[in-house]
């Protein structure tokens, strides 16, 4: 029942991911009628709303507002005041004018009846009848109408709908006297109330598009496909280049075991490493694949998690390996310097000019909590070289060929190459030691993009399929790799 629902997710929900080709030429003349068009945008954002229902668990619509400093802001706040002037004239004139009153009484009603539930029989038998339009026509006719008895029942049925979380809005609506100012805030909270009913809506279906989640989004992809024969041309792109890379890396572990012959490139490896690759795209590259457009937003936010993981457990193995396992097995110390590295290096990512000067802020930082970590505890204070060399390699990690950074990169890949290999059912592989402080972070990463890749591989693989066919097994060769699925 709506009046019994939970209180909305206060985080908005991320923007609907774009299925637009990002590198489509701007100056390109339509080729296409205006109504194939229409009919291909509506496709694409139902195909976008669905997978954003069914991902993310906190998706909730929030009443849409322009910033007041906006010139939309601007444009709406001065009609909206203009309008209830408007109102507040026509009710001081004598006689009162009701004309703009009844015409917002009667929107009222369609709210309010937009809200009714199939089982709300005599609330609805009850709302056409207190709300009669006409009878509230002969009442302005005879100068008889009484607003705030109609407002007082508006208020007593919007309370009997609301959501727990709006009962104070609603409360606040009764110590409202003036007409004006009562229809307003009924109309804010009203609509509060409509998105409430919305998501109320979305929480019940989800569990019904789960169930169907995969097959909607397939068949609304090859509707888009179908319009649109290009529309795979970055997809596949992108497995092609994770195919070379994976023909290559299968011909150097043959080369180095001295092996006769080289194995057969995996479909499943050459989609597992491609997946990996949108962990680390270059904002740069417009040439995202279609199929992962409506998770890049999500798949970002992990890649750059993923940086700051890299980074972080950089620093705590080249700390450890100066300071000694006698410095990190003090109570607190490790957990109050990874609270260090978390806020110095948060946000720096984004530009190599931000990530120097964060990490020479760092290494003093650390070089701070060592010292009195030691000191604290009455051991002998570290040599001068030790700490100077400590922080010059922390300082060193901005560097991406950096042999640290390069090596805490490698295993964390391997690690979630392992996760996606596993599947999501199964246990998460072992963690190497310089991983294992930031186990926890790790494995609920590579736990997100493991959801994120298996639900995408179900839904898309059968469009990957004929791209890794024809890549791994051109006309003539045997057919012998993985189902892309």
């Amino acid at each position: 029942m709506p009046n019994q629902r939970d209180e909305a997710v206060d985080d908005p929900p991320a923007d609907l991911p774009c299925l637009e080709k990002l590198d489509s030429p701007t100056g390109s003349p339509p080729t296409a009628s205006l109504s194939s068009l229409t009919e291909l945008e509506n496709c694409a954002s139902n195909l976008s709303l669905a997978h954003e229902i069914v991902v993310n668990r906190d998706f909730c619509f929030k009443p849409r507002s322009p910033p007041t400093d906006s010139l939309e802001g601007r444009v709406t706040e001065i009609v909206h005041r203009a309008f209830w002037a408007s109102l507040q004239e026509q009710l001081n004139s004598d006689p009162p004018n009701y004309n703009h009153a009844v015409i917002l009484l009667q929107e009222v009603k369609t709210m309010l009846q937009s809200l009714l539930l199939p089982r709300h029989v005599r609330l609805r038998s009850q709302l056409d009848e207190v709300l009669d339009m006409e009878l509230i026509q002969q009442e302005v006719d005879h100068g008889a109408l009484d607003l705030h008895r109609l407002a007082g029942y508006i208020i007593n049925t919007m309370a009997s709908l609301c959501a727990p979380v709006r009962d104070q809005e609603v409360r606040a609506l009764r110590d409202l006297k003036d007409p004006v100012e009562l229809l307003r805030e009924i109309f804010r909270v009203l609509g509060l109330m409509k998105t409430d009913m919305v998501n109320f809506t979305i929480q019940s279906m989800r569990p019904h598009l789960l169930q169907q989640a995969a097959q909607y989004e397939r068949a609304k992809f090859q509707q888009i496909l179908d319009r649109q024969p290009g529309f795979l041309d970055n997809t596949t792109a992108w497995l092609q280049a994770a195919a070379s890379e994976e023909a290559s890396a299968v011909r150097a572990r043959s080369e180095s075991s001295r092996a006769d012959s080289q194995g057969p490139v995996s479909a499943t490896a050459v989609l597992n490493r491609a997946y990996m690759r949108l962990l680390q795209w270059d904002p740069q590259d417009q040439k995202y694949p279609e199929t992962a457009l409506m998770d890049r937003a999500r798949l970002d936010a992990l890649g750059q998690q993923l940086q700051m993981m890299v980074l972080e457990a950089s620093v705590l193995l080249l700390t450890n390996a100066q300071c000694g396992g006698a410095v990190f097995s003090l109570q607190g110390f490790v957990g109050k310097l990874r609270q260090s590295v978390a806020a110095l290096l948060e946000g720096s990512h984004t530009r190599e000019a931000d990530l120097k000067g964060a990490l020479l802020g760092l290494g003093e930082t650390v070089l701070q909590q060592v010292t009195e970590a030691v000191s604290g505890q009455g051991g002998a204070a570290l040599p001068r070289e030790s700490l100077d060399l400590l922080k010059g390699q922390i300082s060193e990690l901005w560097k991406q060929n950096n042999p640290v950074r390069t090596l805490i990169g490698e295993r964390v890949q391997g690690f979630l190459q392992a996760m996606l290999q596993g599947g999501p059912a199964k246990r998460s592989p072992e963690l190497s030691a310089p991983l294992r402080l930031v186990s926890a972070e790790l494995v609920e990463l590579g736990t997100a993009f493991g959801r994120i890749v298996h639900f995408n591989r179900t839904v898309f693989g059968p469009f990957y399929a004929p791209i890794l066919r024809k890549l791994l097994f051109p006309p003539g060769d045997a057919e012998t790799g993985d189902d892309s699925r």
